[in-house]
C-alpha cells in the first residue's frame, strides 16, 4: 500500500503543512465537509493541508485533475461524501495521488490553487456523510476486563469476547462533529435500595475514547465480506467519543443493552483520515497466549496479519476553572483485540448489508495501567475512587462546564507524522441549549 504519497521528504507549498508537529502534512490529506464560519454558504467537501482547507469544488473546476482523479474530486467536493466512499480504493488512491502532486513544493498548479484555500480557523464543519447506521463494538480486552471488575468482579471476562467482536446498534441521528456542546441528558434511574425509579439529570455522565471507521463500498444483502477483503471496504478513520450516562445505563441495559444512556450524542472529529494515509502505521494485533484461534471466517489470511493501526490516542479534561486541558489518558489503538477488518467481516457474516457512509465504532480503548483507561468509569472505578486532577479538583464523573478533548496521531521513524485533529465537546447544564 506504500507509494510516493507517503514519501517523508515531500513538502508542500502550503508552508504550515511542513511543520514537524503538523496534524495535516502533505502525507495526510484527510477529507471533510465545511463552509466559512457564520457565512450561510453551502456545505462542500474539502481536504485539510496544514492550517488550510483546499476547497475541492473550485479546485476541480480549474481542470487540474483528469480521468478517475477528476471523477473522484467531484465526489469529494459534494456536501456529503457517500458518493466518494462508494467509489472504492482505486478512485480514492487516484485522487490522493493527484492532490499530492498538486500540493507539493514547486507544483505548477500552486499559483491557481492558492485561490482555493480557506483558513481552517475560518471554517466550520458538519458530519461528512449521511450516516445510515452506526454500530459500536467492544474491541479492547482491557476495557472489557476493567469494566467487568466493576460490574461483576467474580467473573470479569465475558465468555464470548475472545470468539467474536461484540457490538450493539447505536443511533445515527445524534452523531455530530467536534465542537458540539450539549445539555446534560435527562433519564430514568433507580438508586440502590429505592422502591421506585426517578427521572432527572444524569449524575454519572462519562466519555468513551474510541476511533470510528466509515464504510466505503458496501455489500449486497446476503453476501458476506471476506476478512481478507474487508479493508478495501473501509474509507477512513475519525476520533469518536460515545458519551455515556452510566446511571441511566445501569437501570435500563438488561436485557437489550444501552438505549437512552447512549443515544443523546456521539461526537466525531471532522476530518476523515484515509486508510491509505495510515498505511505506514499498520501493525500486528496482539494475541494473548491463552486466546483461542479465531474461527476460519475471522482468521486473517497470510500477508494480512498487519490489520491494526498504531494510532496514539489522548484524552484531556478542561474544567470550568482550569486554564487549559489536563491530560487524563494516553493509549495506542494498536492494542485492539479485534481489528476493524474483523469487525466489518463479522458484521456482514450473517448477510447484513453495509452501505457507504455507515459508521463503525471501536468501543472504548483502554489498557491495564491507570493512565491508559479510556473512560471515567474505569479511572474512578465506577465512581468509588474519584481521581485528582492536576489543578486539585476531583472527578468521579463529568460535571457541568467540563470540556473533553480527544486527540490522535501516528508517528513512526522514517515517515511523516499524521494527525487527526481534535474531537471536543462541553457539558452544559441540563435544559440548556
Amino acid at each position: 500500500m506504500l507509494n510516493t504519497t507517503h514519501d517523508p521528504q515531500l513538502t508542500s507549498w502550503v508552508a504550515s503543512a511542513n511543520r514537524p508537529d503538523a496534524d495535516f502534512p502533505i502525507q495526510n490529506l484527510p477529507h471533510g465537509v465545511f463552509r466559512r464560519r457564520g457565512s450561510g454558504e453551502a456545505w462542500r467537501g474539502g481536504v485539510a493541508i496544514g492550517d488550510q482547507v483546499l476547497d475541492l469544488g473550485p479546485a476541480a473546476a480549474l481542470g487540474l485533475f483528469d480521468g478517475l482523479a477528476a471523477e473522484a474530486a467531484a465526489l469529494a467536493a459534494a456536501p456529503q461524501l457517500n458518493g466518494l466512499m462508494a467509489a472504492g480504493p482505486v478512485a480514492w488512491s487516484a485522487l490522493r495521488a493527484a492532490l499530492s502532486q498538486a500540493l507539493r513544493e514547486r507544483a505548477p498548479q500552486a499559483a491557481r490553487l492558492r485561490e482555493c484555500l480557506v483558513p481552517q480557523a475560518d471554517a466550520e464543519h458538519t458530519v461528512p456523510a449521511q450516516i445510515g447506521d452506526f454500530t459500536d463494538f467492544l474491541a479492547s480486552y482491557d476495557h472489557m476486563v476493567n469494566a467487568g471488575r466493576i460490574f461483576q468482579p467474580a467473573h470479569p471476562e465475558l465468555p464470548n469476547f475472545r470468539w467474536l467482536p461484540i457490538a450493539y446498534h447505536g443511533r445515527s441521528s445524534s452523531i455530530d462533529v467536534s465542537g458540539t456542546d450539549f445539555p446534560r441528558p435527562l433519564g430514568q434511574t433507580r438508586a440502590p435500595g429505592a422502591a421506585a425509579p426517578s427521572f432527572g439529570p444524569s449524575q454519572r455522565l462519562d466519555y468513551e475514547l474510541e476511533i470510528g471507521a466509515f464504510v466505503g463500498p458496501g455489500n449486497v444483502r446476503g453476501r458476506p465480506i471476506a476478512v481478507g477483503d474487508a479493508q478495501a471496504h473501509l474509507f477512513g478513520i475519525v476520533l469518536l467519543n460515545d458519551w455515556s450516562a452510566r446511571d441511566l445505563q445501569a437501570w435500563e441495559a438488561l436485557p437489550l443493552g444501552p438505549f437512552m444512556a447512549k443515544n443523546f450524542l456521539t461526537t466525531i472529529s471532522p476530518w476523515i483520515v484515509t486508510l491509505e494515509a495510515l498505511a505506514p502505521f499498520l501493525c500486528g494485533l496482539p494475541r494473548r497466549a491463552e486466546a483461542p484461534e479465531e474461527l476460519p471466517y475471522l482468521r486473517l489470511p497470510p500477508g494480512r496479519e498487519h490489520a491494526a493501526f498504531d494510532i496514539q490516542l489522548e484524552v484531556a479534561l478542561q474544567t470550568a476553572t482550569s486554564a487549559a486541558p489536563m491530560p487524563l489518558t494516553r493509549r495506542s489503538a494498536r492494542h485492539f483485540h479485534w481489528s476493524l477488518a474483523q469487525m466489518l467481516t463479522h458484521h456482514a457474516s450473517n448477510g447484513c448489508n453495509l452501505r457507504p457512509g455507515d459508521l463503525i465504532g471501536s468501543g472504548t480503548q483502554s489498557g491495564p495501567n491507570d493512565d491508559e483507561k479510556g473512560c471515567l468509569l474505569e479511572l474512578s472505578h465506577g465512581g468509588q475512587r474519584p481521581i485528582r486532577l492536576p489543578n486539585g479538583e476531583e472527578r468521579a464523573f463529568l460535571e457541568d462546564g467540563d470540556t473533553v478533548v480527544m486527540r490522535g496521531w501516528c508517528e513512526r521513524d522514517g515517515f511523516a507524522r499524521i494527525g487527526f485533529g481534535e474531537c471536543r465537546g462541553t457539558v452544559l447544564p441540563s435544559g440548556a441549549h
